[in-house]
């Protein structure tokens, strides 16, 4: 799991939370209160989340008389996380919620996540269904789903995805007809539905794209349907079934505890929707739920990344093995392996890659809090657009690059690391999924480049070298941090020329050469975000180390390893982003003339 000590520093003294719960909108709340919900979020995880994970891996779901049947640790450690009113920290008091900052919430979520993604996926895909219905449901509508939803009695979903169509959302066939009573019968299939069917909860409230008849084609004819597995009436009361059918399960390599399915909608009888807003305006709405769950995604990676490090430090501290170079002695007592400079450079190498995102995804969750607190429009729009630009950063470079760190976790237990007496092979597979959870490397690198980098003219751009620019001098006058400075500045400028070459040539009408190379983008960029947030967390180390002189051995051991880890980062990950900005500044092209027939 991540360390106390770690998500402490992150949450109190990065993100600033005291500075944030002191605004009007927290009022009555105080950090005690919120250290308090971080132990409680500790103990919770290890006694049900982590207890489990090794089952729940092992017993994945399955279809019994047309059920689906999970082990009992699976309910019981849901049941307790929703007594606890985890699913309510972020939500206002007048929604039934707890009225806390979403970054102390996704703080909290870090913690099970690194206990047990598959648990945690159920609840994290039920708050953000919540909070889409509170944003833009009826008053009707909030008031017969929010309670159940955030006390952990219904669960939600999100049901984009058909087997026809995958990610492209344009081609959704899922039809819904008005009714006379101003409701709709939806009719369709629906794949890769996490937590589609179960019996963990009383209910299960699936949010469908379908389209009605006569709208317009493509992405603009979508709209955007509550529909509950069981009807619901007026009061509230649970009444029949709605026609939503099980056709199978889908059993992926990683998360193997959340069920996945197929699933359809009106086969087995009428299913009755819900109209969301208005007609034609669902992927909007959506999307609010699709960008929090991509902020999330990027946390649950992170913190897979987090917990492989810290049990691969433990292992290496306790595993003997070898001798030091040099020592020829053959019976000489072994030496602890965290001793070869190998396994240490794998260990720094997580180290780096796991807190520098876990940094960046709570950096987003602390800008929505920003956004729901800002004083004027005009700061609002600013911290939206950074938002909406980080987005898909947040999301891919920690699914992507959590992963390498999971790799070098499995590699420091050697032949140990494959075998199921130990975790990190598990966690290598849950990471896996998150490459493609809420759209794949690719789909993002396209909207970074495409989309958000342009936006108004590059403001958002703008928007971020500014806050790069104010961390680079806030480095600079703290001292000893000058190199790192140096080289964050230069990168940034690579950026943003490489950006101004790749957007005129999609400008100039050839999208298809600009964008040809996104990927790499996406990761160049990734790559200046992480440096970026690892110089915050070093400038933070070095202005305690400078200010507390007494501080014990161990709080100094910890905040000085902030600033190693921070220049690892700077002279071996930052370095590789140049060969990317070179190719990209080039406008190569060479994958768009490969002949088919060469492949």
């Amino acid at each position: 799991m991540i360390p106390r000590r770690e998500l402490l520093f992150q949450l109190l003294e990065v993100m600033r939370l005291e500075d944030l719960l002191g605004r009007p909108a927290f009022n009555g709340h105080d950090q005690r209160e919120a250290t308090d919900i971080i132990d409680v979020a500790y103990s919770l995880a290890e006694r049900e989340f982590l207890s489990c994970a090794a089952l729940l891996d092992r017993e994945e779901p399955r279809i019994e008389d047309g059920r689906v049947v999970m082990p009992e640790a699976t309910s019981q450690a849901l049941r307790a996380y929703g007594e606890a009113s985890f699913g309510a920290l972020a939500f206002s008091e007048q929604q039934g919620g707890l009225g806390l900052p979403f970054v102390l919430a996704q703080g909290c979520s870090a913690v099970f996540a690194s206990a047990n993604v598959s648990l945690l996926s159920y609840a994290m895909l039920t708050q953000g269904a919540a909070r889409l219905i509170a944003e833009f449901g009826t008053e009707p509508q909030r008031r017969r789903y929010l309670v159940p939803m955030l006390a952990g009695q219904w669960f939600g979903t999100m049901c984009l995805s058909e087997s026809h169509a995958g990610s492209s959302l344009a081609d959704l066939r899922t039809a819904a007809q008005p009714r006379a009573d101003g409701r709709y019968s939806i009719k369709g299939e629906k794949m890769w539905i996490s937590g589609g069917e179960h019996e963990l909860t009383e209910n299960i409230v699936h949010l469908v794209l379908a389209r009605i008849p006569g709208g317009p084609p493509g992405v603009k004819g979508v709209s955007l349907f509550i529909v509950p597995r069981r009807l619901v009436g007026s009061s509230g009361e649970i009444t029949d079934d709605n026609g939503v059918g099980l056709i199978g399960l889908n059993h992926k390599m990683g998360w193997r505890g959340h069920v996945n399915t197929a699933l359809s909608f009106g086969a087995t009888g009428e299913c009755i929707g819900e109209l969301v807003g208005l007609e034609h305006h669902g992927l909007p709405y959506m999307f609010q739920m699709m960008n929090e769950a991509r902020i999330a995604v990027g946390l649950c990676a992170a913190s897979i990344a987090c917990a492989g490090y810290r049990y691969s430090l433990d292992y290496a501290r306790e595993r003997r093995q070898g001798r030091a170079v040099g020592d020829r002695d053959p019976l000489a007592p072994q030496i602890p392996i965290i001793l070869h400079a190998d396994v240490r450079r794998m260990l720094i190498a997580q180290k780096a890659l796991a807190e520098g995102a876990l940094s960046l995804t709570l950096y987003c969750a602390r800008l929505v809090d920003d956004i729901a607190t800002a004083t004027s429009d005009e700061s609002r729009e600013r911290l939206q657009l950074l938002l909406d630009l980080l987005t898909p950063i947040a999301k891919s470079w920690p699914a992507e690059f959590a992963l390498e760190a999971n790799k070098l976790a499995m590699q420091v237990l050697g032949g140990a690391g494959y075998t199921r007496d130990h975790p990190v092979e598990r966690w290598y597979r849950d990471n896996r999924l998150n490459l493609i959870h809420e759209g794949t490397h690719g789909i993002h690198a396209l909207d970074l480049l495409g989309r958000k980098v342009a936006r108004q003219g590059g403001r958002a751009l703008r928007v971020f070298a500014a806050k790069v620019e104010a961390t680079v001098k806030q480095g600079l006058e703290l001292g000893e941090l000058e190199g790192e400075c140096r080289a964050l500045a230069s990168g940034m400028r690579g950026l943003a020329m490489t950006t101004r070459r790749l957007v005129s040539s999609i400008d100039a009408g050839d999208p298809e050469r600009g964008l040809a190379n996104a990927t790499l983008y996406l990761d160049a960029f990734g790559h200046i975000a992480v440096a970026w947030r690892w110089l915050a967390q070093a400038c933070v180390a070095r202005r305690v180390l400078l200010a507390d002189r007494s501080a014990g051995e161990a709080e100094r051991a910890y905040y000085e390893g902030k600033i190693a880890t921070c220049r690892y980062f700077f002279r071996y990950e930052l370095p590789t982003i140049a060969p990317k900005l070179t190719l990209l500044a080039r406008l190569d092209d060479l994958t768009l003339r490969f002949r088919d027939e060469a492949f």
